[in-house]
């Protein structure tokens, strides 16, 4: 059986672009279980609160519940699900779940074949991440779910031409082509760091996630330094129609720096990119607007008035 195409390939309810990662955030929560506790199980109810957070912060901004993935899992192949009565899910109602102690744990095969081959599990998560996550959140996102991904890397092997098959290949040339195009410089920001001949600091990101079939193209990109690329990610920061950037209302920042580099940041236009240059194409803009960016944008700040004598 292969585990990677597998997982790579999870059912999801949904399709044309939208994000529905309940199924990819439950999976890694459970391998994190489980590099902590082979034999261990997931009670619903114990579990229930982190899994909801972590569907908040890495899922998409409308309202979610983890009770959909911890029953569909199930169908995938990977995971099991059994209450106080016996083996099997009772559904996907959150009552049912809680009141039935509905548990979960990776189904049993799925088991037995990282008990053969420890090295499974980070070549597992790997294709997960890369799947369904783009590169900004795998640190954070492991960390969330407990995770060691040192420690897994260190177990695995080279991946083989399976595992190769699962990804679709990157285009090396996106980061000389993006930077390029916005001239070195953080298009929200305009930071431009060099150490020595160097950019430093300075990141490619794609708008709609390479993820989630975003092309590796410049009208799929900017130029973004690395704090801004993270928040552009985590959708606090989003792009508005005239190219102009938005910042989430639920984001809080109460020093001056967090005031500076992002709340200022509402309603600025775009830096770039060069003439000549495609910008970001509007069908990629609407999709990080509609499945990344978290709830409404904040109004541009008022310019502030002159002091009078």
């Amino acid at each position: 059986m292969d585990w990677l195409e597998r997982v790579a390939e999870l059912r999801r309810w949904t399709s044309s672009g939208v994000r529905a990662p309940h199924k990819p955030l439950l999976l890694l929560y459970a391998l994190g279980g489980y590099q902590r506790d082979a034999d261990g199980e997931l009670r619903y109810s114990a579990v229930e609160g982190e899994l909801k957070r972590l569907l908040e912060e890495y899922g998409p901004s409308h309202p979610t519940t983890p009770a959909y993935p911890f029953h569909h899992l199930v169908s995938d192949g990977v995971w099991e699900v059994s209450t106080d009565q016996g083996p099997g899910s009772p559904g996907s109602r959150v009552g049912l779940l809680r009141s039935s102690g509905a548990t979960g744990r990776l189904a049993p095969d799925l088991r037995a074949a990282l008990r053969k081959d420890p090295a499974l599990l980070g070549r597992l998560v790997r294709v997960l991440l890369d799947r369904y996550f783009p590169p900004s959140l795998h640190t954070d996102l492991c960390e969330a779910v407990g995770l060691d991904l040192d420690l897994a890397d260190t177990a695995s092997l080279p991946g083989g031409g399976r595992e190769r098959a699962a990804r679709r290949q990157r285009d090396r040339r996106m980061r000389e082509l993006v930077l390029t195009a916005y001239e070195f410089q953080c298009a929200f920001c305009g930071y431009d760091g060099m150490l020595g001949s160097s950019t430093v600091g300075l990141e490619a990101a794609h708008v709609r996630w390479w993820s989630y079939d975003g092309p590796d193209a410049v009208d799929n990109g900017l130029c973004l330094c690395s704090l801004h690329h993270k928040l552009f990610d985590k959708g606090v920061l989003g792009l508005g129609e005239g190219h102009r950037v938005l910042v989430s209302r639920r984001f809080v920042g109460r020093g001056e720096a967090s005031r500076q580099q992002v709340l200022a940041l509402a309603g600025r236009p775009v830096i770039g990119p060069q003439p000549g240059t495609l910008p970001v194409a509007d069908r990629h803009r609407k999709w990080h607007t509609d499945q990344v960016f978290h709830g409404e944008p904040r109004p541009s700040p008022a310019p502030s008035s002159a002091v009078g004598g």
